[in-house]
């Protein structure tokens, strides 16, 4: 049934009118911070699973997917039904740090999918709604544990707005954390890429730990993203992110993993550090975790605890709908093997979207991990017009390939031409030129290829329509695809 149909007051046909009048309120009235609604000019009514019926009658397919919250997709059953069993049994909605049935069940399944050399011994802090809550909880937790101040961060983190989530993100403008190089492969900042190039980035970090002229204490704590999402859906190496924890553990630095987007199975497994088989000492956890709904968390290892009564709170920390949504969310994930699913399924949309880097010039980049993919849109006709690397370099450290510059127009081109197509997709990346796939773990073998045929179709028009003619030069999608 179309949503024209069923609008109430007997608005058949005054669609578009309720459409545009909605949007119009929204822009005269919302803060101009507002995102998403700028790109997506859209008034979802209804949903289900990786649909989104709009309230001009349209029909959408989801790959943003709440940035990454909804892990089985819309409206999924078994979520509605944990909602309402709480709903209909009269239990408090809202009960701050309480004990209760449905926060039992939630942090049992929780600590079921943990690694398990952590929820042997772990803790676990509720923060307010949002994963930015959880950082600064994070961040605050191993300064208190350690005695120390600094924190180690990586050049294009995302971990929050808040600000101490900021000033660890690579958008910080008053630079209050020290930064790390993450290994990537097309940008990466030695020109190198792959195993030597993660190697040269571990050898920076551990460098900068040791030498007792570096300018960077030792740190209360390193916080990294498994793969960063808002940087640009770059996974880090699995050799690297072992190099790391041992570096950590060996100095007595906590280690956080940021898994707010990357949990829940995303990643292809359940928790993205299950990939390396390193375990942190904290982890930060909301988004997918949720089942759709706020919800915030840290588990942590229990030597950590030194907190007194009252250290952190938050006022919406005790949410029972997301609570039960969450263990259903979390249940349904593990007992259907969506992560294994994902892991599948995302390396076949990754090898068919990789086709696009060898047909058109403008696509730099396909690289992922499971369900989490990105596609950077760059600018070849300006290749070489920006330094990568050194020139000349000797040998050992010569640059493999020489990245076009990023070209976020094209990106936002690619996406408006998705949305035309019924696809809703995210920018992310260094230079907002990524576009980005986040599909529910739900997501269909048919809709799958729905998804991949509309990208597919999008670029297509945006490369016809942008890239100059001349010798084509072949895009990179081999590394990006790695694992570590």
């Amino acid at each position: 049934m179309a949503v024209t149909e069923s609008m109430p007051g007997g608005m058949h046909g005054e669609a578009p009118a309720v459409h545009e009048g909605i949007l119009r309120r929204q822009s005269a009235r919302e803060s101009s911070a507002r995102t998403y609604a700028r790109a997506l000019p859209i008034v979802p009514v209804r949903a289900r699973g990786l649909t989104i019926e709009g309230a001009d009658g349209r029909r959408y397919l989801d790959c943003l997917s709440g940035a990454g919250t909804l892990a089985l997709g819309h409206n999924h059953p078994v979520v509605l039904e944990a909602i309402r069993r709480v709903l209909d049994s009269g239990a408090p909605l809202s009960v701050l740090d309480l004990a209760t049935p449905v926060k039992d069940a939630f942090i049992t399944e929780l600590f079921r999918t943990l690694p398990p050399s952590l929820a042997d011994r772990a803790r676990v802090q509720f923060c307010g709604p949002a994963g930015t809550d959880a950082v600064e909880a994070a961040l605050k937790l191993v300064r208190a544990a350690t005695g120390r101040t600094g924190i180690l961060a990586f050049t294009g983190a995302y971990h929050g707005m808040t600000a101490g989530a900021l000033a660890a993100s690579g958008g910080a403008h008053d630079v209050q954390v020290a930064r790390l190089p993450y290994p990537q492969d097309y940008r990466c900042p030695f020109g190198i890429g792959g195993p030597r190039g993660a190697e040269l980035a571990a050898r920076w970090t551990e460098s900068l730990l040791d030498d007792p002229k570096s300018g960077v204490p030792l740190p209360a704590g390193m916080i990294l993203e498994p793969v960063q999402g808002e940087g640009g859906v770059i996974p880090g190496p699995d050799d690297w992110l072992r190099r790391m924890r041992r570096l950590t553990a060996d100095r007595s630095i906590p280690l956080i993993a940021d898994e707010i987007q990357t949990g829940v199975g995303r990643t292809g497994a359940f928790w993205a550090v299950d990939h390396s088989g390193i375990t942190p000492d904290v982890m930060v956890l909301s988004k997918a975790i949720g089942g759709s709904l706020p919800l915030a968390v840290i588990v942590y290892r229990d030597d950590l605890d030194v907190w007194q009564p009252g250290a952190h709170a938050g006022t919406f920390r005790g949410n029972q709908l997301a609570m039960a949504a969450g263990t259903a969310t979390l249940t349904y994930v593990r007992e259907n093997g969506l992560a294994e699913r994902a892991a599948d399924l995302g390396s076949r949309m990754l090898s068919r979207l990789g086709e696009l880097a060898d047909t058109f010039a403008c696509v730099g980049e396909v690289r992922g991990r499971g369900l989490m993919i990105g596609v950077e849109l760059v600018d070849p006709a300006r290749a070489g017009s920006e330094p990568v690397g050194h020139h000349p370099a000797p040998p050992w450290l010569e640059p493999t390939h020489t990245p076009c510059p990023a070209a976020p127009e094209l990106a936002v081109a690619v996406q408006r031409e998705c949305l035309q197509r019924g696809l809703i997709v995210e920018l992310g990346g260094r230079h907002s030129a990524v576009v980005r796939l986040l599909p529910p773990l739900t997501i269909s073998e048919e809709q799958a290829t729905a998804v991949l045929d509309r990208l597919s179709e999008a670029v297509a028009a945006v490369a016809r329509s942008h890239e100059r003619h001349g010798p084509h030069r072949g895009g990179h999608h081999g590394p990006g695809q790695r694992a570590g």
